[in-house]
Formats: C-alpha cells, sequence, structure tokens
C-alpha cells in the first residue's frame, strides 16, 4: 500500500511485556504479527503482510506514555526542516531503522509525533 505525504501512517503501541500483549491483542482482536526479534512486533494489516502498526518493547519500564503516532514523508530532511521552521521540537534527530530512516518531535502541545521515510 503506497504511503501519502505527511499523514498518518503507522501507530507504535509500548508494551512492557512483548509476548503478554501479543496474545492480548491475538485474542482480542485476531491480530497477527510480522516478528523483528524480541523487542519488535510488527501488526499485520487485515489480510495483507504490510503493517498498520507495531508493538514495541519497553524493557520492562513503566508505561506512563501513550501510542506513537507516526506520519509519512517523501522527503525526511524537508520535513525535519519544516518542523524546526514552524517552532517544533526535535526530541530524536534522524535515524536509520530496517527499511527507512525516521526522527521524532513535539508539537507545541509537548505530544511526540515521528516522521518516516523509506531508505534512500
Amino acid at each position: 500500500m503506497p504511503q501519502t505525504h505527511h499523514t498518518i501512517d503507522y501507530i507504535e503501541i509500548p508494551a512492557r511485556d512483548l509476548e503478554a500483549s501479543r496474545a492480548f491483542y491475538a485474542a482480542a482482536f485476531g491480530w497477527t504479527y510480522n516478528d523483528y526479534g524480541p523487542a519488535y512486533a510488527g501488526i499485520r494489516r487485515p489480510g495483507g503482510e504490510d503493517e498498520v502498526g507495531g508493538l514495541a518493547a519497553t524493557d520492562g519500564a513503566i508505561v506512563t506514555g501513550s501510542p506513537l503516532v507516526l506520519l509519512y514523508s517523501d522527503d525526511l530532511d524537508a520535513t525535519l526542516a519544516a518542523i524546526k521552521e514552524a517552532g517544533g521540537t526535535i526530541i530524536r534527530e534522524p535515524y536509520g531503522f530496517p527499511g527507512g530512516r525516521r526522527l521524532h518531535f513535539a508539537d507545541p502541545s509537548g505530544n511526540e509525533l515521528g516522521v518516516w521515510a523509506h531508505a534512500d
């Protein structure tokens, strides 16, 4: 499924116990996963292999936050500049992950969001 520039594209749900969270969502909603090791499980889109979100292990830490909303960008560097220009706070500078790059920022209300782009 193609991504659309600057739209909500993916949601990450923090998980204190990844296996318990996987089991819960599978039993409650029938979710299936793409496995990426002991710290991450991608939530498959119904009827497909692509993903709508993921469960991210928090190493047992107390989870006080909320799911992380991720936007997609056709040009992560331009989006980074636009966030700074608009007065956003960069929480995590662009970094690589399997399949792309992403950054985290805070909006004026302090909400943390991420933006990702495919690998160059």
